[in-house]
């Protein structure tokens, strides 16, 4: 028998290499595998009616050493053995409340360990919660109670939490018929008092795959929030292979997950569902506070944590310290990283693995990049070659039609037009039916909104993600804008992301939220841009006539924001996201910015947000300077401007 050269050998070795490093096969069959080893797990909980994710999470407890550590916060820290002991104490008070499986109990908490025994405590008796927003007070707060159908409100001692609901409480009883339990110290002890017994089985068996372990609420930045089902189906797969792919283990020994954003959000709570499921240490951080992150993560011994929105942003605007490596974090894991913000956070900071991901509260349409170097810097995602080709019919990029904010259709035949991925669209997502999307709760009309159907053909029905994304030749996804967001200014499509990416890595911009904004006299909308300079760069002429020099160099002529809106401080949502609809809403109405009747000088002493513009963008010189800039927008040009629409209109 001949044998085969060496040379050979080693040459096909390389080929093959060469291809899987080139079509990342690897690395899709990974991905298959993880989702073809949670349709075991989906099928396992079938076969043997374990749906109730309490078992899941007494298996974790009954597989650890009884010291092994479950949580850590400055309140107290807990072994598993302890938490599970605690948790059937708040599975044992609830019962003794009157809760009854498939009931959810309003959970108005800020983090704590309290936090946790009460969810998994209503886990034990087939019940869930519905995580209310503790910064909700009045309709809001109202809305997301009535939403859920809860009669139980559980509520935070926190002076400032426990005030709000005070001033809710006689619509929340009245309105509402809810009865509402504060977690005092009094409370607590008559917790504490229960005996830690296991709640019995037949409270949990009726449990289902599309049963909520949670409801969590969207952002709510453009109405009241909507209320999702997180399902125990789709919380199962939690505790699968995908926390291995990002490099966070479970227990014994495994890592330690910091955790200071909300645990009332999806991203923050579902970290929270998953450490008790996996077998890791959840470090609880009260809040985010850019002085204490670095402090708790050392103090915690944390080995990864959890971000959303704009985290990163303001960890990277504190002053440097010789402390910034001092810790022992190798992952961090979340979505919303900005491009600009993203390799400067690594390197300042020494982070290994980003693993980043693109989803919703209630989406259909998710994406994970775990980033390990500079391939994948800035992007939401990747698929290789076999995943691209499975995906081809099932993601798809939609034309938009910005001028409605709605998919574009032609008005004669009805139907949309399919962009490429490299040119990017809207996501849309094929689904065979209206079920797999799990619908936001109580509200039928909401939900009919997230889906287009007859888009491409008759029959055919696509789920909306709400967002425009675009994937290059090599698999990598990038975000390109929020569907509303982009907005058209001199015949031109303009995406806010892209803008904000650019102008964020201007030198003396530390920050930008873009969005459009209305202008008398003009079609369209113009670009307008809220700004935080860096910490050492101040309001001089010399540094707003370099803002926009460095616009002009790398941006088209018409993406260049008009309007330049600074800042006193940073406005994030409570989630550490973007809020851009009070500054929509502002536009350039100065009474709204400045207030009623006063100048840009007057704003500038009393620490508000001062307005800048640039005139020569709508035809108007920039009287006394050499060159273009960006200049004070004052009452006489904001009341020039007015005169300008009112005459064009009359003509």
């Amino acid at each position: 028998m001949a044998l085969v050269p060496a040379a050979a050998i080693a040459g096909t070795a390389a080929a093959a290499a060469y291809l899987d490093a080139k079509l990342h096969i690897t690395k899709d069959l990974k991905s298959l595998y993880n989702l073809k080893a949670t349709e075991w797990s989906l099928a396992k909980a079938a076969k043997l009616n374990r749906w109730n994710l309490w078992y899941y999470f007494e298996d974790t407890v009954n597989r650890l050493p009884p010291n092994e550590e479950a949580i850590w916060s400055q309140t107290g820290c807990y072994t598993f053995r302890q938490t599970y002991d605690q948790s059937c104490r708040y599975g044992q008070f609830f019962l003794s409340q009157g809760v009854n499986p498939k009931q959810l109990v309003a959970t108005y908490l800020t983090n704590s360990p309290e936090f946790v025994f009460n969810w998994l405590g209503q886990w034990s008796i087939g019940a869930a919660p519905a995580m209310i927003n503790h910064h909700l007070t009045g309709d809001a707060l109202i809305h997301c109670v009535r939403l859920s159908g809860a009669k139980i409100m559980i509520v935070d001692e926190d002076v400032e939490v426990r005030a709000r609901m005070e001033e809710n409480r006689a619509r929340l009883e009245g309105e509402l018929g809810v009865r509402i339990i504060i977690l005092d110290g009094e409370t607590r002890a008559r917790i504490n008092a229960q005996p830690a017994v296991r709640p019995p089985n037949d409270l949990r068996n009726g449990s289902t795959p599309t049963d909520p372990m949670s409801l969590f609420y969207t952002s709510g930045s453009t109405g009241h929030p909507k209320a999702v089902s997180y399902s125990n189906g789709r919380t199962i797969s939690l505790g699968g292979k995908k926390n291995t792919a990002i490099g966070i283990k479970g227990g014994p020994n495994g890592d330690r997950w910091y955790n200071c954003m909300p645990m009332y959000h999806g991203t923050g709570g579902v970290v929270v569902v998953t450490c008790m499921l996996v077998g890791i240490t959840l470090c609880i951080g009260k809040k985010f506070s850019t002085s204490r992150f670095w402090n708790e993560i050392r103090m915690s011994n944390a080995t990864a944590f959890v971000y959303v929105g704009e985290t990163a942003r303001y960890l990277v605007a504190a002053p440097p310290s010789p402390k910034d490596k001092d810790h022992k974090v190798r992952v961090m894991f979340g979505n919303g990283l900005r491009p600009d913000v993203w390799k400067r956070f690594q390197d300042r900071f020494g982070i290994d693995t980003v693993a980043e991901f693109f989803n919703s509260t209630e989406g259909v349409f998710g994406l994970l990049n775990v980033c390990r170097g500079p391939f994948l810097q800035k992007t939401v995602g990747h698929h290789g070659a076999i995943m691209r080709y499975n995906l081809r019919d099932y993601y798809v990029a939609a034309e938009i039609d910005h001028e409605t904010g709605d998919l574009w259709r032609d008005p004669k035949t009805g139907f949309g037009k399919r962009r490429s991925l490299e040119e990017g669209g809207e996501m849309i997502v094929g689904v065979p039916q209206p079920e797999l999307f799990a619908g936001y709760w109580n509200n039928p009309d909401a939900t009919k909104k997230k889906f287009a159907r007859n888009l491409f053909k008759k029959g055919d029905l696509w789920y909306r993600s709400g967002d425009a994304l675009r994937r290059d030749r090599e698999g990598r996804w990038f975000f390109m804008d929020r569907l509303g967001d982009t907005y058209r200014w001199k015949s031109e499509n303009v995406a806010t992301a892209e803008v904000s990416e650019t102008l964020g890595n201007c030198p003396q911009l530390l920050e930008a939220i873009v969005y459009g904004v209305a202008i008398p006299g003009h079609d369209g909308k113009a670009g307008m841009a809220a700004i935080n300079l860096e910490p050492t760069v101040n309001p001089t002429p010399e540094t707003f006539r370099a803002i926009l020099q460095y616009a002009q160099e790398r941006l088209p002529k018409y993406a260049i924001p008009v309007f330049l809106r600074l800042q006193s401080e940073f406005n994030a949502m409570h989630n550490q996201k973007q809020n851009k609809v009070p500054l929509k809403k502002d536009a350039i109405n100065l009474d709204a910015i400045y207030g009623p009747g006063r100048d840009a000088e007057g704003a500038r002493r009393e620490g508000k947000d001062v307005l800048y513009w640039w005139p020569g963008a709508l035809g108007h010189p920039n009287p006394g300077l050499d060159g273009e800039s960006y200049i004070v927008f004052d009452r006489k040009d904001y009341e020039g401007l007015m005169a300008h629409g009112k005459e064009v209109a009359r003509l």
